[in-house]
């Protein structure tokens, strides 16, 4: 399936990831990604990565975007239905557990081919240790000032962070079931991204 998230801008879809489904139920939606995968990503016009260009104009400069492959280890992403967050867990070589990073974003809409959200730019990092921290709080502002978070927006996005902080103190669901010990099969092939990565997501017949 794909993983997908529209510009903020409102200029359609611009990360695409094809992913492996691990667990699709009423309950949890889990996918992998696995190393090597192509991918779409932002870049600047010029094709300068995103990161690189000065935060005030980070979000104003033109753009567009990258197929490119994922480098490094794969990642594990998990998402409940209707929650305005997923989780994603990070590992390093050899399969030493680095962290989970909770991605706030718009809950998930479904259609038949993946799974389409809105990135919020705020996030959180928690540690092995249950330790966490925010993340990127210089682009949520940024982006706050560039008129792309409105301020109810804004609110309802650290409403959500507090909600995610909630669940890490508590250690629950997903933090506590373990999935840092999965593993995925090593004979699953890696997706391909379709030429058709950004087409308007299928409905299902009535």
């Amino acid at each position: 399936m794909l993983w997908r998230y529209r510009d903020n801008a409102g200029g359609g879809f611009h990360i695409c990831r094809p992913v492996t489904v691990v667990q699709d139920t009423e309950e949890l939606l889990a996918v992998w990604m696995a190393p090597g995968t192509e991918c779409v990503k932002p870049v600047l016009a010029d094709g300068t990565p995103v990161h690189l260009e000065p935060l005030p104009t980070r979000y104003t400069a033109p753009r567009t975007t990258l197929r490119t492959r994922w480098t490094g280890t794969g990642v594990l992403k998990l998402a409940r239905p209707g929650e305005p967050w997923s989780v994603w867990l990070f590992w390093a070589a050899g399969w030493e557990f680095r962290n989970w990073y909770v991605n706030l974003e718009e809950p998930g809409v479904r259609w038949p081919g993946g799974v389409d959200s809105l990135d919020h730019f705020l996030d959180i990092s928690v540690a092995p240790d249950r330790s966490w921290r925010w993340l990127d709080e210089d682009e949520f502002a940024q982006a706050r000032a560039d008129g792309l978070v409105d301020p109810a927006r804004a609110r309802r996005v650290r409403a959500a962070g507090e909600a995610a902080l909630e669940v890490v103190r508590a250690w629950g669901s997903p933090f506590a079931d373990g999935w840092e010990r999965w593993r995925p099969d090593p004979g699953w092939p890696v997706p391909s991204l379709p030429a058709d990565w950004d087409r308007a997501p299928e409905r299902p017949a009535p």
